[in-house]
């Protein structure tokens, strides 16, 4: 009989919790349990509650989970469940992902309120993007459009939209997805076009690495496709030193036991570009990544990254 409530930490926003009650139902039906069995807590984070500037100036990726694996790591929360694209490449000591759900779609969507796609924008149109990775691609796109950092959960986004604030901006398009919103995106990119994020479209499950109680309970919810893309997107950014600092973009596919990666640097205004492509066993997935990340560094050289502070 269960009697012990597990307790899974999460950010308060909309597409958050629609994503730690995705996990609860999947792990609920893996192993028969109620949903009562498990307790959402909601934790507010620093990168939630600051808005106005770039994550950039405010510490970057870890804003998103610091309260989260501050209670993770002392035994408050069970587990917590990520966005893979906002997680930090290196983790709190006694942390790690332990669990990666399969991955939705990785392609950026972008809502416009007169033209539907980028390509259809008028010269000098505002586009709206809190990330410098779709800045980046925006400006390499049409550099004669105007980028502006904005930032907000995705109905503030929206809300700025439609209030004029700018032309368009881009979303994840899974995010869309799991918010039943995929119907405002007026275009929705090609990824060999407008690579993604590493991480993006999956959602991550971090937990203690001694926890062998919740080890057991999320390997049923663990894709192993997914967690392979994931371990090698993550081992390029890792080699880059990949943060909110960095325009980056990475994407890993498995098929079978191969897994094919390509990969993408740019100066923020767009201007250069590296491109690096891998593939193999996915059972390599992690060096793949890796050496793909060490091979773009070399290539770019030392003088790519001035401007990466």
């Amino acid at each position: 009989m269960q009697t012990k409530q597990y307790r899974i930490g999460t950010r308060g926003g909309p597409l958050a919790l629609k994503q730690a009650h995705e996990v609860r139902d999947r792990l609920a039906a893996a192993h028969g349990m109620v949903s009562s069995a498990f307790e959402i807590v909601v934790l507010s984070t620093k990168g939630d509650r600051i808005t106005d500037r770039p994550l950039s100036e405010i510490g970057g990726k870890g804003l998103f989970t610091l309260e989260l694996e501050e209670q993770l790591a002392d035994g408050r929360l069970d587990l917590a469940v990520h966005s893979s694209k906002d997680m930090a490449t290196t983790l709190p000591e006694g942390l790690h992902l332990s669990a990666f759900v399969e991955r939705e779609d990785v392609r950026d969507a972008v809502i416009a309120r007169d033209a539907p796609s980028l390509h259809d924008l008028p010269k000098g149109a505002v586009v709206g993007s809190a990330s410098l990775r779709r800045q980046a691609l925006i400006r390499r796109m049409r550099p004669d459009i105007k980028v502006i950092t904005y930032r907000g959960l995705v109905e503030t986004r929206l809300r700025k939209l439609r209030e004029g604030q700018v032309d368009a901006t881009l979303l994840a398009y899974a995010g869309l997805k799991r918010l039943n919103m995929e119907d405002v995106a007026t275009d929705v990119l090609d990824p060999e076009v407008f690579p993604p994020a590493p991480g993006q479209g999956a959602i991550c499950i971090e937990s203690r690495i001694d926890d062998t109680d919740v080890a057991r309970l999320v390997a049923p919810v663990d894709h192993r496709p997914t967690h392979a893309a994931l371990l090698c997107e993550r081992a390029f950014l890792a080699a880059l030193d990949g943060s909110c600092r960095t325009p980056i973009a990475g994407l890993a596919r498995v098929e079978g036991d191969d897994i094919a990666f390509s990969g993408l640097i740019l100066t923020p205004d767009g201007r250069e570009a590296h491109a690096i492509s891998g593939s193999g066993k996915a059972s390599d997935a992690a060096a793949i990544g890796r050496e793909a990340g060490q091979t773009v560094r070399e290539r770019a050289g030392p003088d790519f990254f001035a401007d990466w502070t």
